[in-house]
């Protein structure tokens, strides 16, 4: 009874969302996994691997609604300095992660990319990622971003460096600088922005997550622990995406305006 009961759920939800109007570019900060291990009395990493098996659930989800690009928030910068045994964990998991979701990947024609610093990396997880990227590259029906070992601080002073580099080497006019300058050097600059973030586990803050590309994203915080969030949750982030005024600092009459042109 249960489970038809959140079929009915699951269809009821789907059938409300627009398809013309959805978000071309969504990004998650999967938070909670830790929590969702401890409430029941589990290690962390027991956690990580129920929210591996939710980031497989999320990420075929959204390719059948037809999502072109989903970036999630794997490893940041600040994580390294978790306790190490942890870490260590965290990265063979990741290795085997990649290794066996390679499959699903190409089923589901998705090609895989990563963001951040990636010479952080164990070798071992370096090279199955390169190697899964390489196998994934022709795939069309979406674009998983990895951003692992990512910090949005460190990608902005990275940029930063390499457009001082190109003005000091006479490549570059610092009056040329401009919004797209910035954006062209970022590891994101390959991707549109997002037009949606969510962030599970009730948590309300950016982490350091893409932040020159989230400025005019729609934010949406979910109690709902990461390793819970299942394809009803990612539905409702949605709806409540297509059930915004998205202005870009317009007033409501001016889009309205526009709209009806």
């Amino acid at each position: 009874m249960a489970l038809v009961l959140q079929c009915k759920n699951k269809l009821s939800l789907i059938e409300k969302i627009d398809s013309t109007r959805l978000p071309k570019h969504i990004a998650i900060i999967m938070d909670g996994n830790g929590r969702w291990a401890k409430k029941r009395g589990m290690l962390r990493m027991f956690g990580h691997e129920k929210g591996v098996k939710t980031v497989k659930k999320v990420t075929t989800e959204a390719a059948k609604l037809g999502i072109e690009y989903l970036t999630v928030y794997a490893f940041s910068t600040e994580n390294w300095n978790r306790p190490k045994l942890e870490v260590t964990a965290l990265m063979k998991l990741l290795v085997l992660t990649i290794k066996s979701e390679t499959k699903t990947l190409m089923e589901n024609g998705i090609k895989l990319r990563a963001i951040g610093n990636l010479d952080m990396l164990p070798k071992d997880c370096r090279c199955q990622l390169e190697e899964t990227i390489k196998e994934t590259e022709n795939n069309s029906k979406m674009t998983l971003i990895l951003a692992l070992s990512y910090g949005a601080q460190n990608d902005l002073l990275q940029a930063t460096k390499k457009i001082a580099l190109k003005v000091k080497n006479g490549d570059l006019e610092s009056g040329e600088i401009n919004e797209d300058t910035v954006k062209e050097h970022l590891s994101t600059a390959d991707y549109p922005n997002p037009e949606l973030l969510i962030r599970t586990s009730g948590e309300q803050r950016i982490s350091n997550f893409l932040l020159w590309e989230i400025a005019y994203s729609e934010l949406y915080f979910t109690e709902v622990l990461w390793p819970e969030f299942d394809e009803e949750e990612l539905y409702k982030a949605i709806l409540s995406y297509q059930n915004r005024e998205r202005r870009f600092g317009k007033t409501s009459e001016q889009i309205n305006t526009v709209e009806d042109k």
